[in-house]
């Protein structure tokens, strides 16, 4: 992976790590870095999630983080192709209301100001449009592994017990979900990693 977007990564680190340069970005925004089944990614969609990924997770990007971080975005907008050709295949659809309070459970759940974040897009020339896609894209997916899986779930006593044992915290009902939650994240971990498998991936 690395050396097939070597020169993906020098290119990114130039427009990251130098003065701004509105001719330079420009060339690089418009350059196809990777097709996933003829779906296009783009150099600017990973600068643009690159940057994304730092705000919401408080990384200070430097020359020599961005070469590993570049290589993990490139991967997880992989990904998310396949993902959402999948949900497009059973027409899962997001409500407004349903991703406003996933939004806002979002942040809380991460422990990150939102008004902040939303401040630092800004200033970082990122379309809330990024941040608004890629939750869509979480959620999405979660409806389809629930619709698909869910049914096939179970909850034993045995696994309850050992949860709240270890967990004293933790009420009946919440083991519950964890116990149920495993089980998703299970099916979600085996239904992308035959997709990926199936998926043409071309890097440029």
């Amino acid at each position: 992976m690395f050396k097939r977007i070597y020169r993906l990564i020098l290119a990114i680190c130039f427009i990251l790590f130098t003065s701004y340069n509105t001719v330079a970005e420009e060339k690089i925004e418009h350059k196809i870095a990777v097709l996933v089944n003829d779906e296009v990614i783009t150099s600017y969609d990973i600068v643009q999630r690159l940057k994304l990924t730092a705000i919401i997770q408080g990384i200070n990007l430097n020359t020599q983080n961005s070469q590993l971080m570049v290589n993990n975005v490139a991967d997880e907008l992989i990904r998310e192709k396949v993902k959402l050709s999948k949900i497009n295949e059973y027409q899962i659809k997001v409500e407004d209301q349903e991703y406003k309070e996933f939004e806002i459970n979002f942040f809380l759940r991460n422990k990150i100001n939102q008004d902040e974040v939303l401040s630092l897009l800004s200033e970082n020339k990122i379309n809330y449009q990024e941040l608004k896609k890629y939750l869509m894209g979480e959620l999405a997916w979660a409806k389809l592994i629930n619709s698909l899986f869910y049914r096939l779930t179970s909850i034993s006593d045995l696994e309850v017990s050992e949860l709240v044992s270890k967990n004293p915290t933790l009420s009946i009902e919440q083991a519950k979900n964890l116990v149920i939650q495993r089980q998703l994240d299970l099916q979600s971990s085996k239904l992308l990693r035959d997709i990926m498998n199936e998926a043409t991936i071309e890097y440029k």
